[in-house]
């Protein structure tokens, strides 16, 4: 997964020092699965968005220690 930092024009700053202009980012929409479908997050209630915003992300590790 990248890391990126944002610059005071709101440019986007890779870990590889690819800048990606203010002007060229979009929004990315999210989806999330409701019931057995999938819902745009953005279409959810206030109180169900508050919630997705804390959900934590469970990576399991192998024997190893490596992740999948």
């Amino acid at each position: 997964m990248s890391t990126y930092r944002e610059d005071e024009q709101r440019n986007l700053i890779l870990e590889d020092g690819t800048v990606i202009p203010e002007a060229e980012r979009v929004q990315a929409e999210v989806y999330s699965r409701v019931v057995g479908y999938l819902r745009p997050v953005e279409q959810w209630n206030a109180g169900k968005q508050a919630e997705f915003a804390d959900r934590k992300v469970f990576r399991p590790t192998l024997d190893d220690g490596r992740t999948e």
